[in-house]
């Protein structure tokens, strides 16, 4: 068997609303679908969204780097996903998000070729299914708690609130949420790099008294010395996102003991094979893991779910819930998450199956 051919589909599409965070308010997702065609008919399905203020580069950069990288693979071994990463970095340094969306592709054809889900190439699967982790916005007070809510009682045990809009600001929306819903609901808050060192600590003081599970990266993504001294001085976990992105970054959280818990994407960390690297070193530095991305379609959301169900030290309260705020995708069979919980696909690859139309809908011309 061999990639006969590799098709490239830039896409716009909707989301559910307006959101916003301490990098961005968004109100639609650029995202990449790849088909990898062979010779033999299994074709195989990748996807990344890109998201400004998360991704190392710009959506078009991410799309130029796909284009480039694509025809080197023509002709190749696509169940050899070690040889395909190792052209990919001979071919073009960095653009993890552009390898990360070929390598999905390479396991969701791989698993498709020997008829088995990818959490079984990944060694197979520890649960049935995940726990998800629902999502609320740079909301005021009011908002934040209705929305807490509603994820609440759709069945959601934990959820992440944003913040970093002024330390009292996000004092109060944190309150909000946690008067509403009260001591059952675990509650997460990502201050997305908005604070200076001694403002994340004020901020990480603050919110103690809330019963706050973890703080997610609340200064710059390359102060890693200040990141440790916010873990140091508050009382709640400290989680780096923005922070780690290849393994280098992980060693330096390491050695500096800058976070108790770290998170990853297979967007960011560069495909699977990365993601679950990163999650194996993590594990052996004591460290726990988050994964999931905010924004996206189902195919990249079920790449996290196979490694979510496969490695031991990614914790509950799976943040893969792209889904949800999606206005539509390009799926037969989109993920159904608004209950709070996802079963881990046992069909073939990732388990999703391409639409057309609805690939064409969502298709815009290439930048």
């Amino acid at each position: 068997m061999k990639v006969a051919a590799i098709d490239i589909h830039p896409l716009r599409v909707p989301l559910k609303g307006v959101f916003r965070n301490a990098h961005d308010v968004k109100t639609h997702q650029d995202s990449i679908v790849v088909c990898v065609r062979t010779d033999e008919g299994p074709v195989g399905l990748g996807n990344v969204d890109p998201d400004p203020g998360h991704s190392a580069e710009s959506f078009a950069e991410t799309l130029k780097a796909v284009r480039m990288l694509a025809p080197g693979l023509v002709g190749r071994d696509p169940l050899n996903i070690s040889a395909a990463l190792e052209l990919m970095d001979r071919a073009l340094p960095c653009h993890l998000d552009a390898k990360a969306v070929l390598e999905m592709a390479l396991f969701d054809l791989k698993g498709k070729a020997l008829d088995q889900p990818v959490h079984s190439l990944l060694g197979g699967r520890l649960r049935d299914g995940l726990r998800l982790n629902g999502w609320i916005g740079m909301l005021e007070p009011d908002e934040a708690a209705r929305e807490a809510a509603g994820w609440r009682d759709a069945g959601f045990r934990s959820v992440k609130i944003k913040l970093g809009s002024g330390v009292e600001s996000d004092r109060e929306r944190v309150a909000a949420v946690r008067g509403t819903v009260g001591p059952a609901m675990q509650l997460r808050v990502d201050a997305n790099e908005a604070y200076g060192v001694d403002e994340a600590i004020r901020l990480g003081k603050a919110l103690a008294p809330l019963d706050v599970a973890l703080l997610e990266q609340p200064v710059a993504r390359s102060d890693y010395a200040g990141l440790a001294r916010v873990r140091r001085a508050v009382d709640m976990p400290v989680m780096a996102d923005e922070a780690i992105v290849g393994p280098e970054t992980l060693v330096e959280v390491v050695r500096k003991e800058a976070a108790d818990i770290v998170k990853v994407k297979v967007m960011k960390q560069g495909g699977i094979t990365r993601t679950v690297r990163m999650v194996d070193m993590a594990e052996a530095a004591g460290i726990r893991c988050v994964i999931g991305h905010g924004f996206g379609l189902t195919i990249n959301t079920l790449s996290e779910l196979h490694v979510a169900a496969s490695c031991a030290n990614v914790m509950e309260g799976c943040e893969s819930v792209g889904p949800l705020k999606m206005g539509g995708d390009v799926v037969t069979r989109p993920l159904d998450e608004s209950g709070g919980w996802v079963a881990v696909p046992d069909a073939p690859g990732l388990g999703a199956e391409l639409d057309p139309s609805e690939l064409e809908r969502w298709s815009v011309p290439a930048p």
